[in-house]
């Protein structure tokens, strides 16, 4: 027989494992369905998270799924690749499993589309990297190198300007004539230099960044280079679904309301799943406020199918 859950939550990272947290400690049967791909696997530490400071991913998603267990919640090693809407929800699993859940819990997160510069893919999150806030303090005052994606990427470098005063901004397939007077300006003012010419490769000596070659051949020394990876949503069962989204810089994700429910009855989503720029520490939390709807949903479903009988 199909089994039967409260709800089924997609993805076991930080925003899947604190929806399931809260669904467990109110006493709701809930299975998480994990592919194991977070997002921040490449990070060696993740930082801003009050009380977590400093602690490496892996170790910090494994007491999360320590704590859900304490509360019955189930985690499955597999990968959703169909959901059928019916009275209920009928959750394919690849591994040929198939339960049947009264609510969602879409977390399924992004993928980061890196550069196709040799070298960045192998050094991403260790001195290639793409957000300060993460990683800037523990590369402080080192050589930056900003390598720009589109004109866009101006606003990284002068970000990065906070944690290091040494930034160059190497505009890559950019023209320089494609940044306003503004950008210029801006530039200036926060000391950064600006380098066009394409990047051909990164230099690396004893398992170390230590330069960044041109298609000329002349190379910048350079300790840490941030990109801008092209964000990709993992919205495939939302779409199914037919969730509704919306376009943004950096790609479409689903409309939702403030607790994260979409516009598909049953079904919400959080984390990296309904945008670009949600930290760890914004994905608790918006694991914890869609579990909490969901809890409340729940309730006032039984109660008002309790009166009409």
């Amino acid at each position: 027989m199909t089994e039967r859950y409260a709800v089924v939550v997609v993805g076991g990272g930080t925003a899947g494992l604190s929806a399931a947290l809260v669904l467990g400690r109110a006493r709701h049967r809930t299975l998480v369905v994990d592919a194991g791909e977070p997002r921040n696997a490449p990070a060696a530490h993740m930082q801003g998270y009050l009380s977590r400071d400093g602690m490496p991913p892996a170790e910090f998603l494994a007491v999360g799924r320590e704590e859900i267990a304490r509360y019955g919640v189930e985690l499955v090693r597999d990968r959703v690749v169909e959901v059928e809407r019916g009275e209920d929800f009928a959750v394919v699993l690849a591994g040929g499993r198939t339960v049947r859940a009264r609510r969602l819990v879409i977390a399924t997160g992004l993928k980061d589309e890196l550069p196709a510069v040799p070298g960045v893919a192998e050094r991403f999150g260790r001195d290639v990297l793409h957000c300060p806030f993460c990683h800037g303090w523990e590369v402080r005052d080192q050589p930056f190198g900003v390598l720009a994606s589109s004109p866009a990427s101006v606003h990284q470098a002068l970000i990065v300007s906070q944690w290091s005063k040494d930034v160059r901004f190497f505009l890559h397939t950019v023209a320089e004539e494609e940044l306003s007077d503004q950008d210029l300006r801006r530039l200036a003012a926060a000391g950064v230099d600006v380098v066009p010419g394409e990047v051909a490769g990164l230099v690396v000596e004893d398992d170390r960044l230590t330069g960044v070659r041109l298609a000329d051949g002349t190379t910048h020394a350079r300790s840490v280079l941030f990109v801008g990876p092209r964000p990709v949503p993992q919205t495939g069962l939302l779409e199914r679904l037919g969730a509704e989204l919306h376009e943004t810089p950096f790609g479409a994700y689903p409309v939702v309301d403030p607790t994260g429910l979409t516009t598909v009855p049953g079904v919400w989503a959080t984390g990296n799943a309904i945008g670009f720029a949600e930290q760890v520490v914004h994905a608790a939390s918006g694991g914890y406020r869609a579990a909490a709807a969901i809890v409340g949903d729940l309730l006032m479903t039984d109660l008002d199918a309790a009166v009409q009988e």
